[in-house]
């Protein structure tokens, strides 16, 4: 199709600048593939693109620094063009590694190109739990957060507090589908009920209240969203005009992120649950990390948690190449996946860690509340810490998730 080979030759020219280095040798090339220009760009987009720089110079301050090109591009949501875009990337660019992919079903098409092609996916930014149960191969790592994770941080907390009838607001795919899944699955286990579910075309859905009507006249008592990014912004303002806060209906956003909530503002977002795995301003740590990276971010924008799993993903990345060889790498994406899986992770984003046998990387999750106007000292200063789930409890177990690559 001519619009979707167009799109596919500007998005695949478009290449971040890598820090020039002296030393000769092999290239390690990362293709960023992720939201320029959708619902989900300021999660994603320029800001990911900051943090992946900001891992190969604290690489290079550790003594690690390969030389390294960044590609960047814009899947769009389309399948189709996602699949193009990293076909050419690994095919004709040499590229070695993707990285983002902030759409599951695009995501899942990958991981099996890369499998392939014997490269390597780090996927940094898609939710569905699938890429490390059924749908795990040698070739990719689940980094980030997934949806049972989101489903079973908020989602149990939430039934426990009282929130025990739900209705959900989906997005109609891959992504929304297996949130939804895994969250129903995770408040029946606490003792809830789910009273119904509304699923809306994505991503050109701006309009909820059709599907918002049907939330309120199901008298649920928790409004769960299986969406993200700018639709989770419009979703709780348009539910807030139709006022379900005020007729006692709990919104949680399964997958809010800090600029989704910042987007919102205090006094709309005040009381909304999220679950994260990063939060700028949790410990000296991603204090630390924040302040390096922000004069990278674009202007205005803090880095959130899929910008801190691009981060924390690359600079293990790195490292791994750095332990297996840069040649070696090169030449085996399922070495270099095992590589990554031997050694321990540790960063300044996530704190130490681990990737599984079914390339799930763990890591301590945290349920935050966004704060009342009252309680907000700074721009950014929008979450209230109220509980936390130790890295060994916040990941579906590995026995559950049924990865072929896993015996017994």
């Amino acid at each position: 199709m001519n619009t979707s080979r167009r799109t596919l030759l500007i998005a695949g020219a478009s290449t971040l600048a890598a820090p020039a280095l002296a030393q000769s040798g092999p290239v390690l090339r990362l293709g960023i593939l992720g939201d320029l220009s959708g619902p989900y760009r300021d999660l994603s987009g320029l800001g990911t693109a900051a943090c992946v720089r900001q891992a190969i110079a604290d690489a290079a301050r550790a003594g690690i620094a390969p030389q390294v090109e960044v590609l960047h591009a814009d899947h769009q949501h389309k399948p189709d063009i996602g699949v193009q875009i990293a076909r050419q990337w690994y095919d004709r660019q040499d590229v070695d590694a993707i990285l983002e992919v902030n759409n599951s079903a695009i995501a899942l098409a990958i991981a099996d190109l890369a499998r392939d092609k014997d490269k390597v996916f780090l996927a940094t930014g898609p939710a569905t739990a699938d890429l490390h149960g059924p749908r795990c191969g040698p070739n990719h790592v689940h980094w980030t957060y997934d949806t049972w994770m989101l489903a079973n941080g908020a989602g149990t907390a939430t039934v426990r507090a009282g929130g025990d009838t739900w209705f959900f607001l989906t997005a109609d795919y891959a992504f929304g589908h297996a949130l939804e899944r895994d969250s129903k699955a995770a408040v029946e286990r606490a003792g809830g009920r789910v009273l119904g579910q509304a699923r809306y075309p994505f991503p050109n859905t701006t309009d909820f209240s059709s599907f918002l009507l049907q939330a309120q006249a199901s008298r649920a008592k928790v409004l769960g969203l299986a969406n993200a990014g700018t639709d989770i912004v419009n979703s709780v303002k348009q539910a807030q005009e139709f006022g379900l806060p005020r007729h006692g209906m709990r919104m949680v956003a399964l997958l809010g992120l800090l600029g989704d909530v910042k987007a919102l503002g205090p006094a709309a977002a005040q009381g909304l649950l999220v679950t994260e795995p990063f939060y700028w301003d949790l410990n000296d740590r991603t204090r630390g990390f924040t302040q390096r990276v922000l004069p990278q971010m674009p202007s205005g924008i803090y880095p959130s948690t899929n910008h801190a799993g691009a981060y924390s993903a690359v600079l293990h990345y790195l490292k791994a190449a750095n332990a297996l060889g840069v040649a070696q790498a090169k030449a085996s994406g399922r070495a270099q996946i095992a590589q990554m899986k031997a050694m321990p992770t540790d960063d300044d984003c996530f704190g130490p860690g681990m990737v599984r046998a079914d390339g799930r990387k763990i890591h301590p999750v945290y349920l935050f509340e966004a704060k009342p106007p009252a309680e907000v000292r700074a721009e950014w200063d929008l979450y209230r810490l109220i509980g936390s789930i130790p890295a060994d409890q916040a990941m579906r177990p590995l026995s559950e998730g049924g990865c072929p690559m896993v015996s017994g």
